[in-house]
């Protein structure tokens, strides 16, 4: 075929391949342009999943009538004049950038009033690159934007289409990000003439995030505000009991931008690698706001991926900050416990046997035992719900006086444990009763009941003794750094050449983390020394995929994540077990620990180590005051 100029039209729907995938793309791509014009709120209208219809109202600045058909024109925009406005863009994308494509594969109205105007204008096109000419319409302020029968003149692209649950799915999952990213703004949207998302402005982004997420995120989230080096990072974390099979419930913004990136995705996977069950994905609503000239938001033709100029930077700095906040959750702090179903029946409890005598064989890791028993000490009644007996805690006390517990404090928390740097530990002088309260026994020689101030503890104590274990033995080893072990044999490795001379650049890096490469020839590696902790490892498969990563992001955790597995597997095999005995003083001095620990919520497996039955979900159990 002879070279030649594609038609106008041509062009405009190789674009829209680019750009407009399915309808939800289009939604996305005239929220943007809503939003960029300055609506307060945003009305959104679909039939059949967005197949048949896209109907976007907003109460923005609006279009003049002899800008309109240059909205429909490619690369026309009122957002950018030079590369310097490109390279610091503030805004959503390009008015008018999208709109040429997007009326190429359908049929499309624009219908738009600029305040003191007499009337609006609309413009229409049947699919083509030629319009009608603007006519005048009743219209408020602001723009309407209709796309008709998307794909109807690209049979090929229309075969692609989903089902209509499957399409609205994708369409209001744009809108609910949307409106995360933007709480001062008002959407609603409508599915087949029916409400189905009305969403008020909201001053506050909590009520936003509640709207969007539910009361229970809120109320087990973990707030986080960080400040560095012109980053700054807000929102919410998500309690790691919170988590999901599927990364539906996580929103990341970018200068307000929402994005899916590598860099940030990876930053928050290893912030919750020791705290989440495997396979699980947790909730977050997070923020990060920067200088526009260090971030690239054309990097991708939808703008939902990014580039970062310093992008190990920005992973380090999202890292500590999730990093920090995960870590300083302690028990007592809301939602750190794991969450307890209520079925709304009461369940079928046993009739209670005689507490088997205590063991006294000194439980390894937690301290000494004290001589005391166990503790209650005195606080204000709680108020009673309808039809408890006001004698119930006189007969308790008695029973429990009977059983010869003593009231003192017992000697494991009269001294507390050192806790790591930074965390303060009990005052044994406090009033108050400490967050997980003091042990009364335990249960299958697995649990360990405690009482607290607002209701019952259970303890799997293993899996707390497990996190202790393991959270000590990490400061331990990063307090002595990385010991390399010279191979007793040097392996040799054969690698890409590409790869040889990445080795040949990190040498420092790679020797920080134990690990000493000699480069042998083009395409070979002699390794000759190898993190102590790793011995009997296969440490050359280690080293291929360090440098991968290396050569792909910059960085990589595979080092310290085998280094963490180990530790993880020691801590393990070290912490005491199911079917152990435990005094009252150890049970005590285990709460203590877990008080002072970091993540002391989930063991390293990411099970949940504690439970939390307050008092009116103790109530509920029993059909009380009902």
């Amino acid at each position: 075929m002879a070279i030649a100029k594609l038609s106008e039209q041509l062009i405009n729907q190789i674009a829209a391949g680019e750009v407009i995938e399915r309808p939800a793309s289009v939604v996305k791509e005239l929220l943007e342009n809503a939003l960029d014009a300055g609506a307060t709120r945003v009305d959104v209208r679909l039939e059949q999943g967005g197949v048949r219809l896209i109907q976007i109202s907003d109460n923005g600045s609006g279009i003049y009538r002899d800008e309109m058909p240059l909205a429909l024109s490619r690369h026309a925009t009122s957002k950018i004049a030079s590369m310097e406005d490109l390279e610091a863009l503030h805004t959503l994308g390009f008015r008018g950038e999208a709109l040429p494509s997007v009326a190429s594969v359908s049929r499309l109205s624009l219908t738009s009033m600029v305040e003191g105007e007499r009337n609006g204008w609309r413009l229409t096109g049947d699919g083509s690159d030629v319009f009608r000419e603007a006519a005048p319409a009743s219209h408020p302020v602001g723009t309407t934007v209709e796309v008709r029968d998307l794909f109807f003149n690209v049979p090929a692209r229309r075969k692609f289409v989903r089902t209509e649950r499957t399409e609205y799915n994708h369409c209001e999952n744009v809108i609910r990000t949307q409106a995360a990213a933007c709480p001062e703004v008002a959407f609603s949207l409508r599915h087949n003439d029916r409400v189905t998302l009305d969403l008020p402005a909201a001053a506050d982004p909590a009520e936003r995030v509640c709207a969007l997420l539910g009361d229970a995120f809120l109320e087990h989230a973990t707030p986080v505000e960080e400040q560095r080096a012109g980053l700054e990072l807000s929102g919410w974390l998500g309690s790691p009991t919170q988590s999901r099979a599927q990364p539906d419930q996580q929103f990341f913004f970018v200068n307000g931008r929402a994005i899916r990136d590598r860099v940030l995705a990876a930053a928050v996977r290893k912030a919750y690698q020791d705290v989440l069950y495997h396979g699980r994905h947790p909730m977050f609503v997070l923020d990060l706001q920067l200088d526009p000239t260090q971030v690239d938001v054309n990097a991708h033709p939808t703008k939902q991926e990014v580039r970062f100029r310093e992008s190990r930077m920005v992973h380090d700095f999202i890292f500590h900050s999730l990093h920090k906040a995960l870590a300083a959750l302690r028990p007592g702090d809301s939602g750190h416990a794991a969450a307890v179903p209520d079925t709304g029946a009461p369940s079928a409890v046993g009739r209670p046997g005689p507490m088997p005598a205590q063991a006294e064989r000194p439980l390894s890791g937690l301290g000494a035992p004290g001589a005391g028993g166990g503790y209650t000490p005195p606080r204000e009644p709680r108020p009673e719900p309808v039809g408890r007996d006001p004698g119930f805690g006189a007969a308790w006390a008695a029973f429990r006086g009977a059983s010869a517990v003593a009231e003192d404090r017992p000697a494991a928390y009269a001294h507390p444990v050192a806790a790591a740097p930074g965390v303060a530990t009990a005052d044994p002088d406090a009033d108050s009763m400490p967050p997980l309260g003091f042990a009364l026994g335990q249960v299958a020689e697995t649990f360990i009941l405690a009482e607290n101030a607002r209701g019952l503890i259970v303890v799997d104590m293993h899996a707390a003794h497990e996190r202790i274990t393991y959270e000590r033995l990490k400061r331990e080893w990063e307090g002595a750094r990385v010991t390399s072990q010279p191979l007793l044999v040097p392996e040799a490795l054969d690698v890409t050449p590409a790869e040889a001379e990445l080795a040949e650049e990190r040498a420092e890096l790679l020797g920080e983390l134990g690990f000493e490469l000699d480069r042998a020839g083009p395409e070979t590696l002699t390794l000759r020394a190898a993190p102590a902790l790793l011995r009997g490892q296969d440490t050359a498969q280690l080293v291929r995929d360090v440098l991968a990563d290396l050569s792909a992001d910059g960085y990589s955790h595979r080092a310290e994540g085998a280094m963490n597995a180990v530790l993880g597997t020691i801590a393990c095999h070290g912490s005491v077990r199911s079917g152990r005995r435990l005094t009252l003083p150890e049970m005590n001095q285990l709460l203590r620990d877990m008080e002072a620990t970091e993540r002391s919520g989930q063991c390293n497996h990411g099970r949940p180590t504690w439970v939390e039955l307050d008092h009116s979900a103790l109530d509920r159990l029993f059909l009380r005051g009902r």
